[in-house]
């Protein structure tokens, strides 16, 4: 069997059936027929009617997750369970608010052998709703970005290394070769972890920015988006709080510069040397907004959400502080009712 695709659902009703109808069809695409592949979802102790939805679809098979054992996390619980029970050449480790595009297993299957890698990464579209998080996404994903460039990811050479558990696909005999999910059993990032794996063993590693294959709205509320942040920014970003102080500076800068061109005076001074003052504030503060809007339009995301995106400044500083706080003060996490231990990487 050439491929076997791993959905894992925990309370997903809102999102699991138009992944699922994004993926069944791809069956009928040339080569991929019968038992070419074969498409999983992982039930992880679901409350709704995601078991329903997904018995719901022809061609899935469902699979039960055992109960996590102690330092697991829920989603590495489940998708080794279900990769132990694969029979595909490769594994595509799917989230199941992912929505794929016509051909884009077959696609994937063609650019990792192309590559030659033993792991391939995508990340997907973002679909954005509400103010919030239109303004807050692409200042999030600009920082990825630039701290995870899919060039040096991509490279051999370099030591960085990332991968979107969004969308993973890898090697059915490197995933075991280097523990499978066992090996990140309590990594709350589990997806980079891998990465960072597959790329110390040399196996190969390819990451990129992939619109053309798929998307994903990964939140559906403000308060889902804040969790999932707080879940995650502190062991992206190994310099979080720096991180904020820059934040902050940039408000400073783009918030106290007019007020200060405003109100400053010089009234011992001529009039042009004032008006020369103002001048030169107001072109700082307008290097410091394009220098601002440059770094945010590397998250790939629309115009006019980059655009919004200074508005979200205050609340990306206050979870990137929160982040850290809770992963390496309290050391307590929460995601989808389960807790997990702070700091896990």
């Amino acid at each position: 069997m050439e491929l076997t695709v791993i959905v894992p659902a925990r309370n997903e009703e809102d999102c699991l059936g138009a992944c699922l109808d994004s993926l069944v069809p791809q069956s009928e695409e040339g080569w991929m027929l019968g038992r070419d592949w074969e498409l999983l979802v992982v039930d992880d102790h679901s409350t709704d009617r995601t078991r329903e939805i997904a018995t719901g679809h022809s061609g899935v098979t469902v699979l039960s997750a055992p109960t996590p054992e102690k330092g697991w996390t829920g989603k590495a619980n489940a998708v080794w369970a279900a990769a132990r029970e694969a029979q595909g050449k490769w594994l595509l480790f799917t989230d199941a608010d992912t929505v794929h595009e016509p051909g884009d297993l077959r696609r994937a299957l063609h650019e990792a052998e192309k590559h030659e890698v033993a792991m391939l990464s995508y990340s997907p579209r973002q679909i954005v709703t509400g103010f919030w998080q239109r303004a807050l996404m692409p200042l999030v994903f600009s920082e990825l970005a630039l701290a995870y460039p899919p060039a040096k990811v991509s490279d051999p050479e370099s030591r960085v290394a990332a991968a979107n558990g969004q969308f993973l696909l890898v090697r059915r005999d490197a995933y075991f070769q280097i523990g499978g999910h066992e090996a990140v059993a309590k990594s709350i990032l589990e997806d980079v972890d891998l990465a960072y794996t597959v790329k110390r063993r040399k196996l190969g590693l390819r990451f990129r920015y992939a619109p053309d294959a798929l998307s994903t709205r990964m939140y559906r509320s403000f308060g889902q988006m804040c969790e999932g942040w707080r879940k995650n920014l502190a062991l992206l970003f190994s310099n979080t709080l720096t991180t904020a102080a820059w934040k902050v500076l940039d408000v400073l800068l783009l918030c106290g510069l007019p007020v200060l061109a405003w109100y400053f005076r010089w009234p011992l001074s001529p009039a042009m040397p004032w008006l020369t003052a103002r001048l030169l504030i107001l072109l700082i503060w307008l290097r410091t907004l394009v220098r601002f809007y440059r770094r945010v339009m590397k998250s790939n995301f629309p115009l006019g959400d980059c655009l919004l995106s200074v508005f979200a400044l205050p609340l990306f500083i206050w979870l990137l502080w929160r982040s850290w706080f809770d992963h390496y003060v309290t050391k307590r996490v929460v995601w989808k009712g389960r807790e997990y231990a702070g700091g896990t990487w």
